[in-house]
């Protein structure tokens, strides 16, 4: 049996909304990846930042730790889709660790973007795992997307 952990960042909330369905269907733990220094809750300041970052690689330290990643097998990873890709304190967690040999499944919220270009970049950064087909999932929709999460989880066979 595979040791499970759901990591993700959420601004909104939907993300986080998301990440509880797939802990509660896969198992395992969940972590919520938070920068140290907050975004705004202003729509257009948060793009303003997230431009800024994702323009420089800037690499945002986190709040907290997820513990040992490497006693993990698989790990769920969701965001939501800012600029075509992941924010970066996805790159930053994802910067921090040793993914060699684990299985990462990538999940998003979006408002039209779907998983943009997020896929690749993860598989980018983590070279040495296996990147599984990700999950996207509308915004709008996540209060109605259980059916659409075990459909996925089944597909990609993380099915508790």
């Amino acid at each position: 049996m595979s040791k499970i952990i759901t990591v993700y960042f959420s601004h909104s909330g939907n993300t986080r909304k998301i990440a509880g369905q797939i802990q509660r269907i896969a198992g395992g733990d969940i972590f919520e990846l938070k920068s140290v220094e907050p975004y705004p809750n202003d729509y257009n300041a948060v793009v303003k930042k997230a431009r800024q970052e994702l323009d420089s690689d800037y690499k945002p330290p986190l709040k907290g730790s997820p513990g040992n990643i490497g006693s993990y097998d698989v790990i769920f990873i969701g965001y939501p889709v800012w600029w075509g890709t992941t924010p970066m304190p996805v790159f930053t967690f994802l910067s921090e660790y040793d993914f060699s040999g684990k299985t990462i499944a990538p999940f998003c919220t979006h408002e039209g973007s779907r998983l943009g270009r997020s896929v690749t970049d993860i598989a980018r950064l983590c070279p040495r795992s296996k990147v599984l087909n990700g999950l996207a999932v509308r915004g709008s929709s996540v209060n109605n997307s259980q059916n659409e999460v075990s459909a996925w989880l089944n597909e990609i066979g993380m099915m508790e």
